[in-house]
C-alpha cells in the first residue's frame, strides 16, 4: 500500500490548486474526485466567474485576492492558458448599498485605485446599464473574468506534471486519523498519508460530518444570452462584469467573452438543494426570473437565450469562507463554505492548504475564516 504525504479530498477549483500547490513543494500527493476533470456537477464551471478586489465581502478578503492576482498570473505564464482577463468592474447599488460602500470600504482600507460614478456618469460611460436616478457605481479598473474549467484544468496538469497521483471517478467513502497517520477509504480501496486536505464543495458537510458543520448547498441558475439590440455594448472592450444590488438579491453578469454570450444571473436563489441531487437542468421559471431583471436593467440585453446551467454554492450562515485546521485533527485541513464567492481565491486558497498540510502554518491571514466560530471547538 503506498502512502503519501497528502491525500486532496475533491479536486474542484480548490482541490485542483491545493493538489498543485502540494506537489510544486516537493510532496507525494493522491488526488481524488468523483466527477470527470473540471466537472460541471458542483461550483467550478460556467464558462466564466468574476474576479474583484475591491471586495464588498470585507476588507479582510484583500490580501488574499492580492495575492490570487499573482498567482492566477503565474499559473497562466506555467500552462499557457488564458485563466484571467481583465475588463473593469462596476459595483451599482443606491447610496448606503454594500454593494457601492463595501467595496469602497476595502477599496480604501487596501489603497485600491476606485472611482465613484453618479448614474448620469454611468449612462453615459456605459449606457447599456439603465440605472435609475439614486443609483451610483463603484467603478474598479483591477475588476474581470476568470475562466474556470481552464483554471481547474491548469491547476490539474501542472499537478500531474510535478508527480501528484490525481484519481477520477473514485468517490470516497470515508476518512480517519490514527497514530500511523490518515486514512482514506475510496473506490474500494485504503490509502494512507501523513495530512488530509478536504476540498468537497457541496459534499463537504458529508466529509465533516463529525463537526456538524452549518454547510447548506444551494441551486443557483446561470443563463447566457445574445443581445436584443446593439451587440457591440456587449463586448470585453466595452462592457465591465458588474454587480448590481436590487434589493435582498442582486444581480450579476459578465461580457460575451469567447462568443458564447453575455452570461447574467441571480446571485442566491435561496433554494436548499441536495449535493447528489441529480437535477440539473434550469427550469423555466428560473429563466424567466432573470430575463425580468434584465429587462428592467440591461434592456438591450435579454433576446434569444442561449444556454442555462445550474451550479451550486455551499453557503455558511454568514457567507464567510471556512478555513483552517480540523480543530480536533490537526492533520486534517479544510476549505469549505464559499458561498458563492469563492472561485477567484482558488490558487490562494490552495497555498494556504499546502501550508497548513506542510507545517500547520498558512502563509497569510485566515483568523477571519476560522471554523471555531461555529462551534467547532478543540476538545479538551
Amino acid at each position: 500500500m503506498a502512502t503519501f504525504d497528502a491525500i486532496v479530498l475533491g479536486l474542484g477549483g480548490m482541490g485542483s490548486a491545493a493538489a498543485y500547490h502540494l506537489a510544486r513543494r516537493g510532496k507525494r500527493v493522491l488526488g481524488l474526485e468523483q466527477f470527470v476533470p473540471a466537472h460541471d456537477r458542483g461550483s467550478s464551471h460556467g464558462h466564466s466567474r468574476i474576479y474583484r478586489q475591491a471586495y464588498m465581502e470585507g476588507a479582510q478578503y484583500v490580501p488574499l485576492l492580492l495575492r490570487a492576482y499573482d498567482l492566477w498570473r503565474e499559473l497562466e505564464r506555467e500552462s499557457g492558458r488564458e485563466l484571467l482577463r481583465l475588463t473593469g468592474g462596476l459595483m451599482i447599488g443606491p447610496a448606503g448599498s454594500r454593494a457601492v460602500d463595501g467595496a469602497r470600504r476595502s477599496a480604501e482600507a487596501h489603497g485600491i485605485s476606485y472611482h465613484l460614478l453618479d448614474a448620469a456618469e454611468v449612462r453615459k460611460r456605459f449606457p447599456q446599464f439603465a440605472v435609475r436616478d439614486d443609483d451610483i457605481a463603484l467603478y474598479e479598473a483591477t475588476a474581470g473574468a476568470l475562466f474556470p474549467e481552464d483554471a481547474v484544468r491548469a491547476h490539474l496538469e501542472l499537478a500531474v506534471a510535478a508527480g501528484a497521483d490525481l484519481r477520477f471517478g473514485t468517490r470516497v467513502e470515508g476518512w480517519s486519523v490514527g497514530a500511523e497517520g490518515v486514512r482514506v477509504r475510496a473506490g474500494g480501496e485504503v490509502h494512507r498519508a501523513a495530512t488530509l486536505a478536504i476540498t468537497a464543495g457541496a459534499w463537504a458537510a458529508q466529509a465533516l460530518a463529525d463537526l456538524a458543520l452549518p454547510l447548506q448547498p444551494e441551486r443557483n441558475v446561470q443563463c447566457w444570452w445574445r443581445p436584443r439590440a446593439h451587440p457591440e455594448r456587449f463586448t470585453p472592450d466595452r462592457m465591465p462584469i458588474f454587480i448590481w444590488e436590487q434589493g435582498e438579491r442582486a444581480l450579476y453578469g459578465l461580457p460575451d467573452l469567447r462568443g458564447e454570450g453575455v452570461k447574467a444571473a441571480i446571485h442566491h436563489s435561496g433554494e436548499a438543494i441536495d449535493s447528489d441531487d441529480p437535477s440539473r437542468v434550469a427550469r423555466a421559471d428560473e429563466i424567466a426570473l432573470v430575463r425580468e431583471r434584465l429587462a428592467e436593467t440591461l434592456p438591450d440585453l435579454p433576446g434569444e437565450l442561449l444556454a442555462a446551467s445550474v451550479c451550486m454554492y455551499t453557503n455558511t450562515p454568514d457567507e464567510h469562507f471556512l478555513i483552517g485546521l480540523h480543530p480536533r485533527e490537526p492533520r486534517v485541513a479544510i476549505a469549505a463554505g464559499f458561498s458563492g464567492h469563492g472561485f477567484k481565491f482558488a490558487p490562494v486558497v490552495g497555498e494556504i492548504l499546502a501550508g497548513l498540510c506542510s507545517d500547520g502554518v498558512s502563509p497569510l491571514p485566515i483568523e477571519p475564516f476560522r471554523l471555531e466560530r461555529f462551534g467547532a471547538a478543540p476538545v479538551g
